[in-house]
């Protein structure tokens, strides 16, 4: 059985937190800064190196201005 980790869903929802970003007009470095982290936060969740939980994508999705659904 596969991790979900490496899904295409999960990838899906990656893909859609990083042209979130992109529409919001931010950087990974503004981003990590407004969510208290350092860039390299940002890169390991957004190339999947690091899983990211509800919570955390409930603050990207607020900060980006999105619902948690659009990324799901």
């Amino acid at each position: 059985m596969d991790k979900s980790i490496h899904s295409k869903e999960y990838k899906i929802v990656l893909e859609r937190m990083r042209k979130a970003r992109f529409e919001a007009g931010l950087t990974q470095v503004q981003v990590a800064k407004k969510l208290g982290h350092h860039q390299s936060y940002v890169s390991k969740i957004e190339s999947g190196e690091r899983r990211i939980d509800v919570i955390e994508l409930n603050k990207f999705a607020k900060l980006y201005g999105k619902s948690v659904n659009n990324f799901l």
